[in-house]
């Protein structure tokens, strides 16, 4: 799941939870809470084994690097 699937995912559930209170609370309250909820929600997920496609794409590049330098020494 990309970064900004996983902001709208959540942005769209924390919305809709919200929904009846939209008229009484001012609308950056929603891009507040959805700020600290996010670090949270992103963890849970991580804990049942999915992360975020960012951060597989830097895990790649660094296990590829990896893999580079060892078939180099091994020439060596």
């Amino acid at each position: 799941m990309s970064d900004k699937d996983l902001s709208e995912a959540l942005k769209r559930v924390i919305e809709k939870e919200l929904n009846n209170f939209n008229k009484l609370l001012p609308k950056d309250i929603i891009s507040n809470i959805e700020k600290r909820i996010s670090p949270e929600l992103e963890n849970i997920i991580e804990q049942s084994g999915y992360i975020k496609k960012s951060k597989y794409e830097n895990l790649e590049k660094i296990a590829d690097d990896l893999e580079k330098r060892i078939s180099d020494l091994e020439k060596d």
